[in-house]
């Protein structure tokens, strides 16, 4: 299968913006592959693919290009160096002194949810190794996630105090309130199997076929009608709720009682 690399804004961009020095290599990288499928791969293998204010401008940027595109049907979300996403890099987020990105970081990592809200292309997740927190929210927005039978995902945030807004606003979008306690009153590591039964995952696989198997889920896909794929996945947010993005992840972070207090993120303990 041959990739194809399509422009996106350069990694400086979202640098610049988050206030940092500009580093050579890009965080999120981009591919269109043959039949309208487009891949995003998180490129932090080093740390799992860690979340940053610098990585989540470029996958925002990285998403609303894709959703522009009109060469594209399906969206591919993966993780470099097989690993799916370990949720915020708590050395980067801690360091002192704070990063200049760090206040804004909630309204930046919103700006993506809010592009896979919006997005009428349908998006896959493949899920290696681990999808945590932030990580998790990410693979939740997903309309298909393909995991491997010993990856996992944890929405872990109770274990450090902190509220779940993103990881919520999926959940109660796409699932009931007890499969949303579940995950979240819980904080456990869900693994592969159970996230199938649970109506999370469509299908898992051996961890060596995670790749293999999104990608055959997403040529099937992209095989329908695009003009068709569009109207239905429009029509099922329509009536999965009348909120828009931004009213629907408000309402997330409005339902939290201590909403607007600091937390400093703190790791999650291992279950």
């Amino acid at each position: 299968m041959v990739a194809h690399a399509i422009t996106i804004p350069p990694p400086e961009t979202a640098q610049r913006r988050a206030g940092c020095a500009v580093m050579a290599d890009p965080l999120v990288l981009v591919e269109r592959r043959a039949d309208r499928v487009a891949d995003v791969v998180l490129n932090r293998p080093a740390r799992r693919n860690a979340l940053t204010g610098p990585l989540v401008d470029q996958l925002g940027d990285a998403i609303e290009q894709l959703n522009g595109d009109g060469e594209v049907s399906v969206i591919v979300i993966r993780g470099a160096g097989g690993a799916f996403c370990s949720g915020l890099d708590l050395t980067e987020f801690n360091r002192d002194p704070q990063p200049d990105w760090v206040p804004r970081f909630g309204d930046r990592w919103r700006r993506v949810h809010r592009a896979i809200f919006d997005s009428d292309r349908i998006v896959v997740g493949a899920l290696e190794r681990a999808a945590v927190n932030g990580g998790a929210a990410l693979a939740l927005a997903c309309d298909f996630l393909v995991v491997g039978e010993t990856a996992f995902l944890q929405v872990g945030e109770i274990q450090q105090g902190m509220a779940a807004p993103m990881n919520l606003a999926w959940l109660r979008l796409r699932h009931s309130e007890a499969v949303a306690g579940r995950l979240a009153l819980l904080g456990d590591r869900i693994a592969g199997r159970e996230l199938v039964r649970l109506g999370l995952a469509i299908e898992w696989v051996p961890d060596e076929r995670v790749g293999a198997a999104a990608d055959e889920l997403a040529d099937r896909l992209a095989a329908h009608d695009p003009v068709g794929a569009r109207r239905i996945k429009t029509a099922l947010r329509r009536t999965g709720t009348d909120s828009t993005a931004e009213q629907w992840f408000a309402r997330a972070l409005a339902a939290d009682p201590l909403a607007g207090s600091s937390t400093r993120p703190m790791a999650a303990e291992d279950r």
